[in-house]
């Protein structure tokens, strides 16, 4: 793959969780940058599962799975640790997809352009739900666009809620005494890894942290970053590492004269 840009002297803040971030990591590097990992936030299973896996057992006409953590987190408790054949599947976004397919089963419905909920949302398929029986698949307090909206179309709706999101025991002191030398952009996939990486800096790294430029996958992650006082704010074009890349040398440039 050609470069997008040399990212050479550059430290990029990767924030996605432990074992979710190799990808990114390697572009950066492979672009001459050096990528510096914090996970923001960590997955781990529901205290109580079996809500979860009684839905999954359930007949439905659609299953949502709405990350790849939804699928890796409901395979255990899908009957025969399988996904069933019965219904339709659809994914959320690429990585979703990619999770599917290697858990055994190619999903049928994939959004093109963006990868979230309003771009499933207005796929010609989703249109004509009424009377659907639609199981979410999601972390605990997903979002509630797509089960409301579903909803409002006809649909009737269940949350198999399968993963917690929890904030990480990190010492981030080292990290914010060299914050100047060694950070340039930093990164942040959800609105929820930019609030814990807020927490995570202290008060202390607060404004080193605004002053960085940053990267997110969606607009409205982009403005919870200008509302909170985030200096410069870049929107990659997917959710996809080589999109973030992208983004990360925009970030590298002058910001473009306001209009």
């Amino acid at each position: 793959m050609t470069k997008p840009c040399d990212l050479s002297g550059i430290g990029v803040l990767v924030t996605r969780p432990a074992g979710q971030a190799d990808g990114l990591c390697r572009l950066i590097e492979a672009a001459g940058g050096r990528a510096i990992a914090l996970p923001a936030a960590c997955i781990a299973p529901v205290v109580d599962p079996e809500p979860a896996r009684t839905l999954l057992a359930a007949p439905w006409d659609l299953l949502i799975f709405v990350s790849r953590n939804a699928v890796e987190q409901a395979m255990p408790l899908c009957p025969g640790g399988r996904l069933p054949e019965g219904p339709a599947i659809a994914a959320v976004g690429q990585a979703t997809a990619r999770a599917l397919s290697a858990a055994g089963r190619d999903p049928d419905l994939v959004p093109g352009g963006r990868f979230d909920s309003e771009a499933l949302l207005a796929m010609d398929a989703m249109e004509d739900v009424l009377g659907f029986r639609i199981l979410i698949v999601r972390g605990e307090g997903g979002r509630a666009t797509l089960g409301e909206t579903l909803v409002r179309r006809g649909a009737r709706v269940a949350y198999a809620e399968v993963y917690r999101r929890l904030l990480p025991e990190i010492d981030p002191t080292q990290l914010m005494e060299r914050w100047h030398c060694d950070i340039q952009l930093a990164t942040a996939t959800s609105d929820e890894i930019l609030m814990n990486l807020l927490h995570l800096v202290t008060p202390s790294g607060r404004d080193a942290l605004l002053a960085t430029p940053l990267v997110v996958v969606s607009e409205r992650t982009a403005e919870l970053a200008r509302s909170l006082g985030f200096v410069r704010v870049e929107v990659a074009d997917r959710a996809g590492d080589p999109e973030i890349l992208v983004a990360l040398c925009r970030a590298t440039r002058p910001a473009p004269a306001p209009e």
